[in-house]
């Protein structure tokens, strides 16, 4: 089993930045890619950003060049710098893990860009 906390959302105003956090505890060994994800009000849930066991990244091309996605596998961390940020990026951002039994979430935590 593994277990996801998340983070760091909050309200931050457009052209702001945020950090997300992420604390993975469990089977963490057995997780060969760890993601971000995101849902908007009235949307489904869209990947925003992975990042695998050898520290290969992808992004959502909405977020490419303003977001990044890094892990502390030290501290059992998973983040995601947001910068440059847009409302609608204003969503709830949801941490997941990844390993040959399925999907490990979090239960989100809110990011809202609002002047």
């Amino acid at each position: 089993q593994v277990q996801l906390v998340e983070s760091g959302g909050g309200l931050v105003q457009p052209g702001g930045s945020l950090r997300l956090s992420c604390g993975a505890s469990g089977t963490i060994f057995t997780i060969y890619v760890f993601g971000w994800y995101r849902q908007a009000p009235g949307k489904q849930r869209e990947l925003v950003a992975t990042i695998t066991k050898s520290s290969n990244t992808n992004y959502a091309d909405s977020v490419k060049g303003r977001f990044t996605i890094s892990r502390d596998n030290a501290k059992n961390m998973l983040y995601l710098q947001m910068n440059s940020l847009k409302p609608e990026d204003t969503a709830v951002y949801y941490c997941n893990a990844e390993n040959y039994r399925g999907n490990y979430w979090g239960k989100g935590t809110l990011v809202t860009v609002s002047s």
